[in-house]
């Protein structure tokens, strides 16, 4: 008989969700359930798939913000698979070590969770008696600046080892640097499987031995958008290894773009928008698709579109409900004027008037100051998690005020040219 498992990381059960999604009650209610839902079909799927092991490679928790009633879910799901005899082997990530949860909840006997020392534990054996041995180093604070991998002691001989660990790799552009580490060092650590975690994003590194970062299981926001999935594992009485992509999630967020240039009309572009979603629809995995639209090229209905958001953002939705299991999250808009590409010397007064706006007003202390005050005003209707989407320092808030600044700027002069065009007889 073969070895079965499951491998999958960052779970963040409970996460709070930063999403434009909670403007709506019903898709925020989607939202903020759907990764006990995903753990559920884990579960679910490792009982129906009669597995040996489910392994997961930190980030179970999501912080400090974990709640006890999140660790009641989470110990009702693993005697689950007690009851029918299968073993979960479990490492602490960065959010993990920041739960008190961590430290005060107790797993039912099948539920091996590894401490800092990088011991080894017997997980089972092939058909032919090779036994499987699992390895894994927990962090123990929510900083890992050095490699975890000299804390690992060698393969068990003889026998098909297994690594967990939770580490950037070599970085990555939107994780910190938590126990970096290079591919090629894991594989000449001689382990015949790396069970990865921390990245969210599905990557197979090495397929000799199989180096799997599998992803985030359940999208959280339009960050993270596309299908999500876990990795199940079978390993051959031959030591050989076979990966297969399972796609669990409740919800996948979706980008949409839908270019406008040469339509004029409502109707088309609505039949246009609804083909895009369409096709969001078939592309994704998950029960439900949440997708953000994005509106662009030259076209007739820019100045209405912009005048209209409210009454397109409704229509939207409609549509969306009518194509089915589709919701729209936001509508952002990138369109502008048929034959407007730039403003023109030739326009005359506008022209002067964008000038004026690019070297007089966006550098002016008092615009700035204005701004600055309009976003503090923003920031304390919004919650902690949102704030942190905007900025976490003051760079990134002078940032955020340049590119609105520019943004509007830009806007501003093809809507009063679009507003002029239309005054004329």
């Amino acid at each position: 008989m073969p070895f079965r498992f499951l491998h999958t990381a960052d779970l963040h059960l409970d996460s709070p969700i930063a999403s434009l999604a909670l403007r709506n009650g019903d898709l925020a209610d989607l939202v903020r359930g759907a990764s006990r839902r995903m753990f559920e079909r884990i579960v679910d799927l490792a009982i129906a798939e009669e597995l040996d092991a489910l392994l997961i490679a930190g980030d179970l928790y999501d912080g400090g913000q974990t709640s006890m009633a999140t660790a009641l879910f989470l110990a009702a799901q693993m005697r689950r698979l007690e009851a029918v005899g299968i073993r979960a082997f479990i490492i602490r990530g960065n959010h993990d070590a920041q739960s008190q949860i961590t430290r005060e909840l107790t797993f039912p006997p099948n539920v091996h969770v590894f401490d800092g020392r990088g011991r080894s534990v017997r997980a089972g054996a092939l058909g032919n008696g090779r036994e499987v041995h699992v390895h894994g180093i927990s962090f123990g604070q929510t900083h890992a600046p050095a490699s975890l991998l000299p804390g690992y002691r060698p393969p068990v001989p003889d026998a098909v080892n297994i690594g967990m660990l939770h580490t950037s790799l070599a970085g990555s552009g939107r994780h910190d640097n938590y126990a970096p580490v290079g591919v090629a060092e894991l594989l000449a650590h001689g382990f015949d499987y790396w069970a990865l975690g921390h990245i969210h994003q599905r990557a197979v590194h090495s397929r000799t031995p199989p180096v799997v970062m599998p992803g985030i299981p359940q999208g959280r926001d339009i960050n993270e958008a596309g299908s999500k999935s876990v990795t199940l594992v079978t390993i051959g009485d031959d030591g050989s290894f076979a990966l297969e992509e399972r796609f669990l999630a409740v919800a996948a967020f979706q980008r949409v773009t839908v270019d406008l240039s040469g339509i004029e009309e409502w109707a088309s572009m609505l039949r246009a928008v609804r083909t895009a979603l369409e096709d969001a629809r078939e592309q994704v995995s998950a029960d439900q698709v949440v997708c953000r639209v994005a509106l662009s090229g030259a076209t007739a209905l820019a100045w209405q579109l912009r005048r209209d958001h409210d009454l397109l953002s409704g229509e939207l939705q409609a549509l969306a409900e009518d194509v089915g299991a589709c919701w729209i999250e936001a509508v952002e808009l990138d369109v502008r004027p048929v034959g407007r590409t730039e403003v023109r010397e030739d326009i005359g007064a506008l022209a002067e008037l964008s000038a004026i706006i690019e070297q007089d007003v966006l550098s002016s202390h008092a615009y700035r100051a204005e701004l600055r005050e309009t976003l503090s005003g923003l920031m304390a209707q919004l919650p902690r998690e949102v704030r942190d989407l905007l900025g976490t320092d003051e760079a990134e808030e002078e940032a955020l005020l340049s590119a609105a600044a520019a943004r509007g700027a830009s806007e501003v002069i093809p809507r009063l040219a679009a507003e002029r065009e239309g005054d004329r007889p």
